[in-house]
């Protein structure tokens, strides 16, 4: 069936609804992705006893109209659907807003444009939805009762950019191939056309790859450009503390967008739930680990719905991250104190690991290294070259751990650096090392500096939050390198915008190790908790 919207356009949208008469709850999924992948989900809701919806944002599949990523059309859509849901015969007026990805932010506009006090916002929102469509249009009817938001990709700057600056290149390449400027998806885009043009992603400047790109794809991307040009970042994050229904923030560890999510949980003003499990962007656990590792989110996500409507969670926050495939479920930092408190909690302890120490993390080589934009440190490659007349990263080992570690928390490393170039990206790689030697990713984090020349500068990189056990015998080996390409766009050195620049120079660097230090939380009273009975009470 198709859904109205203010200004005529009608939204594809698939509904699936339980046996019986009486009316029920609704949840309501709105997505770019195709409303179509959702059937299974619906009917899973549907046997819970709630209507589920699945619908196509605009532009998008089986929905008419343009879309624009991240523009004020899906905050009057999802009013408009939300709206449309709660006047049907089934619906007992009760909507949860549910989403993953994009679709996240779908549903938490739909929550947060009502509470935005800025009017020139909401003007901005109605506009961009076209021609008809008012302020007024976005009325508290559209707000949904509860909101479950799982890796959610909060906006146009976020996605493009770490907090700290540089560009995430090869996730909006490919996220831009898939499903840029057309109506469908094509996932695989990105691939084909790499394997067809190896050196893609090094094509200079920035701002112009899409052009290189469309030249494999057959097809143009105008609004790629577009992608870069805003820098403004945190705008839903900032409105979550006005908002005062329940949300359930759902993310991994191993999701680039996890400090997002975890930012949204500890700022909302209603009772807000994180669970942060073991899991990359698409939500999906090692099938190799325990089977208590796994956890059925269908099933927990009825109940916290069940419970959210019913108004039986405390007003506090609650959350839960996992301690990586071990099965153990810790207490999220910052957990169970007043909604209406927006400072975080400490790490139980924050365990530092001084560089060049024989206890901490002895200096293997590269304390001056060489940062080549023409030869940069890959991140899609873990081997460490140990051969070589010229350092290409500082590279830094702990001694084997004595005994088993867990960590929950936030972790960051504090460098004291030196750059001979203007502008300087400093990313560090934390990597586990078990007992024969295999490695497994634990933290990164990039920063981006600018700054006089060959000036020594203190920097704090955020390395994320974590959630691991360690066993013992496990050693850590960190990197500190000048890029991480293609993960994230080579910073040309010459004080230019990377987007823009087509000249690269290589720069010099020096770390101290007395300067710098790992600081890892680590759990010093352990409280595990069951994810299902943390996140629902």
């Amino acid at each position: 069936m198709y859904v109205p919207t203010p200004d005529g356009t009608a939204l594809a949208t698939d509904v699936c609804l339980p046996d019986g008469t009486r009316p029920v709850p609704a949840v309501l999924i709105r997505t770019p992705y195709g409303r179509e992948a959702h059937r299974a989900e619906l009917r899973g809701w549907a046997a819970h006893g709630f209507a589920a919806l699945a619908q196509d944002v605009r532009g998008r599949h089986g929905s008419p109209g343009e879309w624009h990523p991240y523009r004020g059309h899906e905050t009057v859509d999802g009013a408009a659907t939300v709206a449309w849901t709660r006047a049907q015969g089934w619906s007992n007026g009760e909507v949860v807003a549910v989403g993953a990805s994009y679709a996240a932010y779908c549903a938490l506009v739909a929550v947060l444009a009502a509470h935005d006090t800025d009017r020139d916002t909401a003007v901005i929102a109605a506009c961009d939805a076209g021609p008809g469509v008012g302020p007024d249009d976005l009325h508290r009817d559209g707000i949904p009762d509860a909101v479950i938001a799982a890796v959610p990709a909060l906006g146009l700057a976020e996605t493009a950019r770490e907090p700290g600056g540089p560009e995430r290149l090869w996730a909006r390449a490919g996220w831009w191939a898939a499903h840029g400027d057309r109506r469908d998806s094509d996932p695989d885009a990105l691939a084909r056309a790499l394997a067809d043009d190896p050196r893609l992603l090094e094509h200079l400047p920035v701002a112009r790859l899409a052009e290189r790109l469309s030249e494999g794809l057959g097809r143009e991307l105008p609004s790629w450009p577009g992608l870069w040009a805003g820098r403004g970042r945190g705008r839903l994050v900032a409105l979550g503390p006005t908002a005062r229904l329940p949300l359930l923030a759902v993310g991994g560890t191993r999701d680039p967008f996890a400090e997002d999510t975890v930012a949204l949980w500890r700022g909302w003003g209603g009772p807000s739930r994180l669970l942060l499990g073991p899991w990359g962007h698409r939500l999906t656990a090692d099938p190799a680990a325990p089977a208590r590792a796994h956890v059925n989110l269908g099933a927990l996500y009825v109940r916290w719905a069940r419970a959210a409507l019913a108004g039986r969670l405390e007003p506090t926050r609650h959350g839960v991250v996992a301690l990586g495939d071990s099965g153990r479920w810790h207490s999220a930092p910052g957990a169970a104190i007043t909604a209406e408190s927006t400072a975080p909690d400490p790490p139980e302890t924050e365990c530092r690991w001084p560089f060049g120490s024989p206890t901490g993390l002895r200096l293997l080589r590269g304390a001056e290294f060489g940062a080549d934009p023409d030869r940069p440190v890959r991140s899609d490659d873990l081997t460490v070259p140990v051969d070589g007349d010229r350092a290409d990263r500082c590279l830094l080992l702990s001694p084997p751990l004595p005994r088993p570690l867990d960590l929950a928390g936030a972790a960051v490393a504090r460098i004291n650096v030196t750059a001979d170039t203007p502008s300087a990206d400093w990313a560090v790689r934390l990597t586990v090392l078990d007992p024969s030697g295999r490695a497994d990713p634990l933290a990164f984090g990039i920063v981006r500096r600018t700054g006089p020349p060959g000036e020594a500068a203190d920097i704090t990189v955020p390395l994320g939050t974590l959630g691991r056990r360690l066993p013992a015998g496990t050693r850590l080996r960190a990197e500190i390198a000048g890029h991480h390409f293609p993960a994230h766009a080579r910073n040309p050195h010459t004080g230019e915008d990377p987007v823009t620049a087509t000249r690269l120079a290589p720069s010099r660097r020096t770390v101290n190790p007395r300067g710098s230090a790992l600081h890892l939380p680590v759990v010093a009273r352990r409280r595990y908790v069951e994810p299902a009975p943390e996140i629902c009470r």
